[in-house]
């Protein structure tokens, strides 16, 4: 949504995506009412409201604004699924989320998705569960994908150490913790988004964290201590920092260009590519607004320990960047966006240690290579990443998305550039996260002068 700022053009994003997704389970799960203001209407949020109605919980439709919306929590105990069969769509975050919760709860149901969210695999979830005790069952039980039976169970105590850092794996494990009121602590070799640990905070969970070893390697570990109800949140979702970067660098890579991103989620486990991006040459700033501390009510910039602000970008000339394996959990969406300005920038963009995007909505890895390369960039394809020399001059032809999100708005930054003529083969595939999105690509060239 495009807004009235003095100086800039300014963009309000849609609510983010992460948090939307975790404020309406921990509503579900809540005794009490909860209201929640800014929460993301897509495809994916929508998938999720929709299963948790399935399980007996009345969550209203989703605001196409962000309007607030009431949800009369059931208790941690309260989800009834009757064997029903809930439809994830494309959100892998739906799955895996609601895998941890349904394996801990007194009930039967089956997970299920597109075609797309079937080829994801759900092992790093469903194995530590089963180590719980839980009941899943799937038709590889070796490699276990979508659909999956999931039936009531008695869940023991867990201290996992994650070989990867996905805030998926952690959230799930410590829902499931929660809600079958057992012990649960979750390390991982990098700290993933910590989301679920400051809404938990705010509803009066406490979420004890460190290291695996105090004085070993590096391994952040964040835990749930059992309670007997959740208190409701009262939450203001702050714009999606991932949705925000597709602004910030079709800004960034116009010299004279600038935007202003209003009340984006500036959680520092999401911030990362704003600090790529002014290491690639654009001027970035962050005009932070206050935030309730956990535990407190929520404020209108933010709540439940989210801190939000608004992000300044200016465009310069941009110049290539290497992104070091230790920065890849927290730039692990906005990676294909990172590869595509370097299609634009001077000399060499570098990206190692990201095997893991081979395992999202596509192969964000071939597929980011196979794009660029259809717009006549020169990219080197590697095992746990990429390689792009930049600058090429012209970027002209049709992008295959694969159905993906992120790659069809990262693509699409490239088309909206002055030089730019790129066709995405499906941009409705953005309606997961950012509905709006071609318009306000459209509206912000035209205030810019771009014709």
């Amino acid at each position: 949504m495009i807004e009235a700022a003095a100086g800039a053009v300014a963009v309000r994003v849609p609510g983010d995506k992460s948090i939307s997704h975790r404020a309406l389970m921990l509503a579900a799960l809540a005794s009490g009412t909860s209201r929640l203001r800014g929460v993301l209407s897509s495809a994916d949020t929508r998938a999720t409201a929709a299963a948790l109605r399935a399980l007996g919980v009345a969550i209203p439709a989703l605001s196409e604004d962000g309007a607030e919306i009431v949800v009369e929590g059931v208790g941690l105990r309260g989800l009834r699924g009757d064997g029903a069969v809930l439809d994830c769509g494309n959100s892998g975050t739906t799955a895996r989320l609601l895998t941890g919760i349904l394996a801990a709860s007194a009930t039967r149901a089956a997970l299920d998705g597109d075609a797309s969210l079937r080829r994801r695999p759900m092992d790093r979830v469903v194995a530590p569960l089963r180590a719980m005790g839980a009941d899943i069952q799937a038709a590889d039980p070796v490699r276990p994908t979508l659909p999956l039976r999931i039936g009531p169970a008695r869940l023991g105590p867990a201290d996992h150490r994650s070989a990867v850092a996905s805030a998926q794996v952690k959230s799930a494990l410590l829902l499931a913790g929660l809600v079958a009121g057992v012990p649960v602590r979750v390390c991982e070799p990098r700290l993933s988004r910590d989301h679920t640990e400051r809404m938990l905070r705010a509803m009066g969970v406490a979420v004890p964290t460190g290291e695996a070893e105090p004085g070993g390697p590096a391994a952040p570990c964040a835990a749930v201590v059992p309670v007997d109800a959740l208190r409701p949140l009262d939450l203001q979702v702050p714009g999606d920092p991932s949705s925000a970067a597709y602004m910030a660098a079709l800004a960034g890579a116009v010299p004279g260009a600038e935007v202003r991103l209003l009340g984006v989620g500036l959680n520092p486990t999401r911030t990362a590519f704003f600090e790529v991006l002014r290491a690639m040459g654009a001027e970035v700033s962050a005009e932070r607004h206050a935030f309730a501390g956990a535990g407190q009510p929520s404020d209108a910039a933010g709540g439940a320990g989210e801190p939000s602000g608004d992000v300044v970008v200016r465009g310069g000339p941009l110049r290539g960047v290497a992104v070091d394996p230790e920065l890849v959990p927290a730039l692990i969406d906005e990676l294909p966006l990172i590869a595509a300005l370097g299609a634009v920038a001077e000399g060499s963009t570098r990206i190692r240690g990201a095997a893991e995007l081979r395992l999202k909505e596509s192969d964000r890895i071939a597929a980011t290579v196979a794009g660029l390369r259809a717009l006549g960039a020169t990219v080197e394809e590697m095992d746990d990443g990429l390689v792009v020399a930049g600058p090429t001059r012209r970027l002209r032809g049709r992008v295959e998305a694969h159905g993906d999100h992120r790659l069809a708005m990262a693509f699409g930054v490239l088309g909206a550039l002055p030089a730019g003529a790129v066709e995405v083969d499906d941009p409705h595939c953005v309606a997961v996260s950012y509905p709006g999105y071609w318009q306000d690509l459209i509206r912000v060239r035209a205030a810019w002068g771009i014709a």
